[in-house]
C-alpha cells in the first residue's frame, strides 16, 4: 500500500530494518539509508500509506479461505526467492509441497494446433510420470492443456494468474481451476480485486519461469507471452527448452526462432530430464522413503541442495555453516549418494 514501492524495494526495505513493521515506524532519514530509495519514496512511506485498504485487504482473504506466504516465511518458494525480484508475498489456493522443488514450466500459444495439443499432452503426462510439477499461466491454449494433462496423469500442476485470486481468467477455466486447487495450488502476487489487465501479465511470467528449473515452449507465434516467460527464464538462470513446429504455422515460428538461438530442442519429457540429469527423478514421497540417515550438518546442506546447481560459497551461506563445515558435510553426502559436484566448485542434488 505504499506508493512507488514495487518487489525489490520492498524486499531491501524488509532485510534492512528486518521487518515490514520497522519499515513504517523508520524516519525518512533512516529509510533513505537503503540502496535505490530516494527522499520522495521515503517521503510517501512515511505519510502515503493506505492503512483502511490495507487492513480491508488483510479482511478479504481471512474470509476468502486463501492461504499466503511471505518471502521471508521458511517455506517460500526456495527457486523463486533466488530471482532478482522475486514477488514478496503470494496468495494461495490449495497447497505448495515440497514436491513442487521439481518443477517445469509448459507454456505456449493461445491457439493451440491438434499437434500442439498433443506434444502438450505427451511431455506434460512423461514429466509427471517423473514426479516433476506442471507450472504454466491457466491461459486459454497450450497452458491449459498442460494443467489438464498433469491432473489427467494423476500429477501435480501450479497455476501462476495475472490477476487477484478472486478472479479466474478466462472465465471458461473455473471448472479446471477448481481442480488445480485440489491437486496443486492456484498462486498470485496480486491483491483481491486485482482485474486481468495486460501489464500484469510480464509480471505473472516471471513468476511461472521462477518457480520453475526450466521452461519448455510449445507453439509460440513471433510474438508471443511465451517467448517472454523464455526470457525470463535465460535472465534467471533457468534453462529454455523448445518443441519444433511446423515451418509454415505462425504458431510454430517463435517456438523454432528460439531452437535457432540455442534452446534445446525436445520431443518428449525424456530428452528435458536428461539434459538436467533428472532421468531418474522419483516423488519427493518416494524420496523420503529411500534418505538414509543425516547428521545435522548434512540436512542443512541437503535441504538447501536442488537440481538447479549451487556454488559452494552460497551453500555455506545458505546452510549457516562454514566451508570447511560444508566440504565434509558435502564429502559425507556424496559418499551417501546424494550429491554430485560440477565443475567450479559447483553441487547438485542426485
Amino acid at each position: 500500500m505504499a506508493p512507488n514501492v514495487g518487489p525489490i524495494r520492498f524486499i531491501s526495505l524488509v532485510k534492512h530494518f528486518g521487518s515490514p513493521q520497522r519499515v513504517l515506524e523508520a524516519s525518512v532519514r533512516e529509510i533513505c539509508k537503503v540502496e535505490d530509495v530516494g527522499e520522495i519514496t521515503a517521503s510517501t512511506i512515511k505519510s502515503q500509506v493506505n492503512y483502511k485498504e490495507a487492513e480491508r485487504q488483510v479482511k478479504i482473504l481471512e474470509k476468502s479461505g486463501c492461504g499466503w506466504m511471505a518471502f521471508t516465511d521458511a517455506d517460500y518458494p526456495k527457486r523463486l526467492r533466488q530471482i532478482s525480484d522475486p514477488p514478496p508475498y503470494l496468495f494461495i489456493k490449495g497447497s505448495l509441497t515440497e514436491a513442487d522443488e521439481l518443477a517445469f514450466a509448459l507454456v505456449g500459444s493461445r491457439q493451440a494446433t491438434d499437434y500442439g495439443k498433443s506434444i502438450t499432452q505427451k511431455i506434460a503426462s512423461e514429466l509427471v510420470a517423473k514426479g516433476i510439477t506442471i507450472v504454466s499461466g491457466l491461459a486459454t491454449g497450450i497452458d491449459s492443456y498442460a494443467h489438464k494433462a498433469a491432473l489427467e496423469a494423476g500429477g501435480r500442476t501450479v497455476a501462476v494468474l495475472g490477476n487477484g485470486l478472486d478472479f479466474i481468467y478466462p472465465s471458461e477455466n473455473k471448472v479446471l481451476a477448481k481442480k488445480i486447487e485440489a491437486q496443486g495450488a492456484l498462486i498470485s502476487e496480486f491483491l483481491f480485486g486485482t482485474e486481468p489487465i495486460a501489464e500484469n501479465f510480464p509480471k505473472r511470467n516471471r513468476i511461472i519461469s521462477g518457480l520453475s528449473l526450466g521452461v519448455i515452449v510449445v507453439e509460440a507465434p513471433a510474438k508471443s507471452g511465451a517467448l517472454l516467460t523464455a526470457q525470463y527464464a535465460l535472465e534467471q538462470n533457468r534453462e529454455v527448452f523448445a518443441v519444433p513446429g511446423n515451418l509454415g504455422k505462425k504458431t510454430s515460428e517463435g517456438a523454432n526462432n528460439l531452437i535457432k538461438q540455442g534452446a534445446k530442442l525436445v520431443t518428449k519429457g525424456e530428452d528435458i530430464l536428461e539434459e538436467l540429469n533428472l532421468a531418474t527423478a522419483v516423488t519427493a514421497k518416494e524420496f523420503k522413503k529411500q534418505l538414509p540417515e543425516l547428521a545435522e550438518q548434512e540436512k542443512a546442506i541437503y535441504q538447501v541442495l536442488s537440481a538447479e546447481p549451487i556454488h559452494i560459497d552460497k551453500l555455506a551461506q545458505e546452510s549457516n555453516l562454514s566451508i570447511s563445515e560444508t566440504l565434509t558435510g558435502l564429502l559425507n553426502l556424496e559418499l551417501k549418494g546424494l550429491v554430485r559436484q560440477r565443475s567450479g566448485k559447483l553441487f547438485v542434488r542426485t
